[in-house]
């Protein structure tokens, strides 16, 4: 085994939330590769028991693998499969959903991308009336559907098994030929520099297309794609108006969007959202600073 490199002497150890020390831990690995619980905790001046709980939450999420005595690093071209993502963090994904459907109003044009976040959306909206929705993502299509006030259209094309999307020159298209209010988006990973992350061109393609085609673009993200590494690039973290998490950034991500992008972070005290995982759905109730802020900016424009 080789030699475990040494990340104390040359930083000093800060205690921190878990959920910003999730992202330094990621950037200590992307740096090592591998490191040891015990050089962890003491760098970040927490028992090995509240580094191994770290370390156990990034292994579920795919960022790091175990290794004897530590971890290392996870490079991989391919994404879960969609059921087996669809589970994963899925209270923080219907916190999402709520915090979102609290921004949108009734009698309105919302382009749904694909993912698990961005269908927890279309389940918090499902109780909006008059919503003209575009998506190429079923599983948000038949979410919506159960309210048959709200029109729902879909691209033409093949299905990408085993994925409930639809993908390709046709479902991109289809999204170009509408200007709508709002487009609401998720992304495979957010790189330590902001850099939005996805497994293949076909997912980058199809985001683009959306950001193009709505007038207020948002961006749903849980904590565990931030560090989650992808081998396609498309976008960065600035660029929707506003973004939708469930932890606060970390310093360095909060700068770059500052005075650009509107945070929405669920699980800040002043945003009050109920939510109902049992039946994965979502329904938003009154909302607390952040989202209000939010609304703000997109009545006074970007």
């Amino acid at each position: 085994m080789p030699a475990t490199p040494a990340v104390t002497p040359a930083l000093k150890p800060v205690l921190k939330p878990a959920s910003l020390r999730h992202n330094e831990i990621i950037a200590l690995f992307r740096q090592h590769g591998f490191l040891t619980m015990e050089a962890l905790a003491e760098h970040f001046a927490v028992t090995t028991q509240t580094i191994r709980r770290d370390i156990n939450a990034l292994c579920d999420a795919d960022i790091l693998r175990r290794r004897h005595g530590g971890a290392e690093l996870i490079l991989s071209a391919r994404n879960q499969p969609y059921d087996m993502r669809r589970i994963n963090n899925l209270e923080q994904k219907a916190e999402i959903g709520a915090a979102v459907a609290a921004l949108i109003p009734n009698s309105c044009s919302v382009l749904i991308g694909i993912g698990t976040t961005p269908e927890q959306v279309a389940l918090a909206l499902a109780k909006h009336d008059h919503l003209t929705v575009i998506t190429n993502n079923l599983r948000a299509a038949l979410a919506l559907s159960t309210n048959q006030n709200n029109q729902v259209i879909v691209p033409g094309g093949t299905l990408r098994f085993p994925n409930p999307e639809i993908l390709g020159n046709d479902a991109d298209k289809l999204f170009r030929n509408f200007r709508a209010d709002f487009g609401i988006y998720g992304v495979g990973g957010v790189d330590t520099d902001g850099t939005l992350l996805d497994f293949d061109r076909m997912e980058s393609s199809s985001r683009q297309a959306l950001r193009e085609s709505c007038r207020t673009q948002i961006l749903v993200t849980d904590n565990s794609k931030f560090g989650r590494q992808a081998p396609v690039r498309g976008g960065h973290l600035s660029d929707p108006d506003i973004l939708v998490t469930d932890s606060p950034l970390s310093p360095t991500l909060a700068a770059m969007l500052a005075g650009n992008t509107r945070v929405v972070v669920t699980s800040q005290p002043d945003h009050n959202i109920n939510t109902d995982t049992d039946e994965q759905s979502a329904t938003s109730a009154a909302t607390g600073n952040s989202v209000m802020a939010a609304i703000a900016s997109i009545a006074a424009g970007k």
